[in-house]
């Protein structure tokens, strides 16, 4: 089944859309150029296969790691597979649709948020801010103590200027901050906090961040 649908990817190859891709920051190497819509489409008409998303990622096409994701069953997602995965992510669009569509649904994502943040290499890092966004956005039954513990990862990694991994705190903060008024509150304290850095990229973070959390629309939305 594996080659079927490797087979099906590349005829949709689609080179133009791998140079508009690149200008993105996406890593052109084994990029087809299809769409996430047209994979979503195809993730549906394949329903979810454990073993199919195996053979997906072990092909390092781009868009076929991608696909892993949406067909992958969390339930049978193990923490060595995990952490393989993250090794071999070499793009922040892979990286960013793995956490959102398999990770953060697995029981082992609060974990791996954490422990991927103290990682040197720069997409595992961001992994694990992904992660945090993520789940922010996609657990529903999580309490605030869970996510308040992940700002001390959030501040310490503040200073980290490279482009994927500030880009990821920033919006590990920023999510968590929109979840509810709460952690509206305790979010601009960080923010402020790490405003107070001297790191011209946690200035950054942390300005960016604030001026989203204390948005009209943002408290109009939690209130």
């Amino acid at each position: 089944m594996t080659a079927e649908i490797l087979k099906k990817l590349k005829s949709f190859s689609n080179p133009r859309n791998v140079a508009g891709m690149a200008r993105f920051g996406i890593n052109p190497k084994n990029t087809l150029g299809i769409s996430i819509p047209d994979l979503r489409k195809l993730a549906r008409e394949t329903g979810k296969n454990h073993k199919l998303a195996q053979g997906l990622w072990n092909s390092g096409i781009h868009e076929a790691r991608i696909l892993a994701g949406m067909v992958d069953d969390p339930e049978l997602v193990t923490e060595k597979q995990m952490d393989k995965w993250a090794k071999d992510f070499d793009s922040w669009d892979v990286c960013d649709q793995v956490c959102m569509n398999l990770f953060d649904k697995t029981p082992f994502a609060f974990k791996k948020a954490t422990e991927w943040t103290k990682s040197s290499g720069e997409f595992v890092k961001r992994a694990g801010f992904s992660m945090m966004a993520c789940l922010a956005w996609h657990d529903k039954t999580s309490d605030d103590g869970k996510f308040i513990k992940l700002f001390y990862a959030i501040k310490r990694e503040s200073t980290d200027e490279r482009n994927f991994v500030r880009k990821a705190v920033n919006w590990a903060l920023r999510q968590i901050g929109k979840r509810n008024k709460k952690l509206n509150k305790e979010a601009v304290k960080l923010a402020r906090e790490i405003q107070k850095i001297n790191s011209k990229t946690a200035r950054w973070i942390a300005q960016d961040a604030l001026k989203e959390l204390q948005s009209a629309a943002v408290r109009n939305k939690l209130k």
